[in-house]
């Protein structure tokens, strides 16, 4: 049995400034259901959960006594559609509520058709599509098997 964890997440979890306007934001904006405790905002995401904690609370948990959010690297969570017209859906959705978009909807260099929005602290969104990917009764991702 191997000592390292299996290849899959549990959650993700983004240190926040503002707990209230985040939780907001997910819930009331996007229409996520969020099912954690006041203290941390907590949605199912198919799989795997997206947590929303107080950036200072988060730092401290994890031992780092840097400023939360300083040396942070650029990350995106993604979303990905069933379709194009799915895509420019969600865009308009967004578009509709008042969610910055960053990139509009296009055809990417890697074959696929995508855009990205921010929630209120800056923490980019891709919604895509991927011709070459499918998906399982769940609606979860299925890779392409590895080129041998």
């Amino acid at each position: 049995m191997s000592v390292f964890p299996e290849q899959r997440f549990s959650i993700m979890t983004i240190g926040v400034k503002d707990l209230s306007a985040m939780r907001s934001f997910y819930s009331d904006t996007l229409g996520f259901r969020d099912t954690g405790p006041k203290e941390m905002a907590m949605f199912d995401m198919g799989g795997f959960v997206l947590g929303l904690w107080e950036a200072d609370k988060l730092a401290a948990d994890i031992g780092n006594d840097a400023p939360a959010n300083s040396g942070s690297k650029p990350f995106a969570l993604a979303y990905n559609a069933r379709s194009i017209a799915e895509v420019d859906k969600i865009f308009a959705n967004c578009e509709a509520a008042g969610v910055k978009i960053t990139t509009l909807p296009h055809k990417a260099f890697w074959g696929g058709y995508s855009g990205y929005f921010v929630d209120p602290e800056g923490n980019a969104w891709e919604v895509a599509y991927n011709p070459f990917w499918s998906f399982d009764e769940a609606g979860r991702e299925v890779l392409p098997k590895e080129a041998n």
